[in-house]
């Protein structure tokens, strides 16, 4: 884990709280502290979200914890049964996330055992960690999901270069090539995680404009190509070394995998309109996607034993080249200006 801006905002959060706790001679403001760590999320959209469902499933367990302190006190098994109970409300309201913090302001509030005041003097200091935590959230260093959407996709890029053009030649020593994939699989993890986030903001908390909607569809197709790219190092790691090949073979699917490398790259500067329009290289490398799986199948026909493990590695490597082909397509039409929405819109359902 790196230290990031969510971490101070959560610091900054918690210190506010306890802050506004004291400053209103409130008892017990570490209920405040614990209400803003749970409160912080990684999106406005999040935040906002978080920021209501808290306010339904508290207040709906401050209630409940207030009338089962009037009737059983603060019996360790009315609490028991409290909290069960709100668990089941927040799940059947689809409410899950607030569960934890829900269930702190249930038990703080029964410890009262019915002084309405004080149970809502807890009460409000959960909610001041609530407030405290959405404010923070959307006033300092506000989440962009976009900016490190894009960031994260030229990093994990960088990452998955490296490992597809020393695959084949296996420079790289076996122990740092499989820390160097799992820290790929972890990165592509990482991205799609910020792509929910970035659909999220953009579909849910306004409208999405269409130039917004084809910024999603472009991004959606590079994080799929990302993935079929994992997929091609799976199937080489599972498969390639373990078929029957000559020094031919090696040369040919590493000079595969440098086209295919080299086109990803040349998709993402043409992306950044870092690249000419229909670059004569990259319609070149488009073409001989289909020429390489010919010459694989003809050498399979020639070496049986060798056909269902290299066609694997072949046929993995052709559908991260269909994707990267489509990619490229959806980035000359982003570029067009195509203001066909009908068919922005169909792309970002697939």
């Amino acid at each position: 884990m790196t230290f990031g801006a969510r971490m101070l905002k959560t610091g900054i959060a918690v210190t506010l709280a306890l802050y506004i706790s004291m400053w209103l001679h409130l008892s017990s403001p570490v209920i405040a502290a614990v209400a803003a760590i749970f409160a912080m999320q990684p999106s406005i959209y999040r935040s906002w979200r978080y920021f209501l469902d808290q306010l339904q499933t508290n207040t709906l367990g401050a209630v409940l914890a207030l009338i089962a302190g009037l009737v059983f006190s603060n019996e360790p098994i009315a609490v028991g049964l409290v909290c069960i109970i709100v668990i089941m409300i927040c799940l059947k309201l689809k409410m899950g996330d607030t569960i934890g913090l829900t269930l702190v302001t249930v038990i703080v509030v029964m410890e009262a055992s019915g002084q309405w005041q004080f149970a809502l003097t807890r009460f409000s200091l959960s909610l001041i960690g609530i407030v405290s935590a959405f404010l923070i959230n959307i006033l300092l260093f506000p989440p962009k999901p976009k900016v490190q959407f894009t960031a994260s996709i030229q990093t994990t890029f960088d990452q998955m270069s490296l490992l597809m053009r020393t695959a084949i030649s296996d420079e790289i020593k076996e122990n740092i090539f499989r820390d160097k994939k799992r820290a790929l699989e972890d990165s592509i993890k990482s991205l799609s995680d910020k792509y929910k986030l970035l659909e999220e903001e953009q579909k849910k908390m306004k409208r999405a404009s269409f130039s917004q909607n084809r910024h999603l569809v472009v991004y959606k197709q590079m994080l799929n190509t990302l993935r079929k790219g994992r997929e091609v190092l799976d199937a080489v790691e599972e498969h390639y070394f373990q078929s029957e090949r000559t020094e031919e073979t090696d040369r040919m699917f590493d000079h595969q995998l440098e086209k295919l490398i080299k086109l990803h790259e040349h998709v993402l500067l043409k992306f950044e309109d870092n690249l000419k329009p229909n670059s004569v290289e990259t319609c070149q490398l488009l073409q001989e996607s289909e020429e390489f799986v010919k010459d694989v199948l003809r050498y399979s026909a020639e070496q049986p034993e060798s056909r269902l493990r290299l066609s694997i590695v072949a046929s993995t490597m052709y559908d991260y080249g269909y994707q990267l082909e489509r990619l490229n397509r959806l980035v000359e039409h982003y570029h067009k200006s195509d203001d066909d929405e009908a068919l922005w819109l169909s792309w970002l359902k697939k």
